[in-house]
């Protein structure tokens, strides 16, 4: 039986926020792409793995986080350009509309702010501090983590991760995006489907298949007028092996990739395609800690906590 995982990266401003120059249009897009995606994954009732930077979850603060081990300046947009644009830090409607969704989704961890966890500079205390401060944001909603997804998919620190209780990550891709893996699935006739695995820490790796906005800009609109979306293209593709196998296909975007209607008619057409498929065969869709729990069992927690039931 084949699955499709749909994961999203949602961060707001923070995912810009270290930036010299900030893409505006994807950095005010953020908003409305959340709600659009929404109300989709209800329309087709297909549930996602959604990743929030913590900080978005935060009511307000003071910019300086003087308690936090970031690098010096870290936190310099927040205090300054970004001083006065609180709908870019702060997302607590947009996240009371995820987790009050009719529509089964996984609240998950993209860090507390955006940090890269691959970096030199992101030391161990770094790390462990961007997770504790997350962990204990997502316990005063009374949300806990087991999933996570590494900013820019930028990957360190594993054992931070599997020491602060999460059970799975999103892998980096064996894919290539844009043209290139357009090329190389409908030339080369490569596969997109992966296969999640446990690592040495004891982490399940479930790797993306396919990033949905990797092939944009002057390229999209002249493939889009002589034939059709290529993104659409290749997740149908995707889709269609998934359900044609036991294989797994992970999707992931930003809702702040959604800047303008066409981006909402991509996201629908995949959607619309997806459920076909779940209709029509016994293709699943999954959340990545559904795929954890698949791959490697309950984790300890959930098991103590069917056991108190019982």
């Amino acid at each position: 039986m084949g699955s499709v995982v749909i994961s999203l990266d949602a961060e707001l401003g923070w995912g810009f926020h270290d930036l010299a120059d900030p893409p505006t249009e994807r950095v005010e897009a953020g908003r409305r792409g959340w709600s659009v995606m929404l109300e989709l994954f209800e329309e087709f009732d297909i549930p996602a793995t959604w990743a929030v930077v913590g900080h978005l979850m935060l009511d307000d603060c003071d910019g300086v986080h003087a308690d936090h081990p970031a690098p010096d300046g870290w936190f310099d947009r927040e205090r300054t350009d970004w001083a006065d644009r609180e709908e870019l830090r702060f997302g607590t409607d947009l996240v009371t509309d995820l987790l009050k969704s009719d529509t089964d989704h996984e609240f998950a961890s993209h860090s507390f702010s955006h940090v890269l966890f691959g970096r030199p500079e992101t030391d161990r205390e770094l790390a462990v501090a961007e997770l504790e401060r997350s962990r204990e944001i997502a316990g005063d909603w009374d949300q806990s983590i087991d999933s996570f997804v590494y900013p820019r998919n930028d990957i360190g620190h594993r054992d931070v991760l599997a020491a602060q209780g999460i059970t799975t990550y999103r892998g980096t891709s064996p894919t290539r995006d844009g043209v290139r893996g357009l090329f190389d699935s409908a030339v080369r006739d490569q596969s997109m489907l992966v296969e999640p695995a446990v690592d040495e820490h004891g982490l399940v790796n479930v790797p993306a298949s396919m990033f949905l906005f990797g092939f944009e800009g002057p390229a999209r609109t002249v493939a889009e007028s002589i034939w059709t979306d290529p993104m659409v293209k290749l997740a149908r593709r995707g889709i269609d092996e998934a359900a044609r196998t036991d294989g797994l296909f992970h999707m992931w975007l930003h809702p702040n990739n959604l800047t303008h209607e066409r981006d909402d008619r991509r996201m629908r057409a995949i959607l619309a395609h997806l459920e076909r498929r779940r209709t029509a065969t016994d293709l699943t869709v999954e959340t990545m800690g559904d795929v954890a729990c698949r791959v490697s069992g309950p984790s300890p927690v959930t098991e103590r906590a069917t056991a108190s039931w019982s």
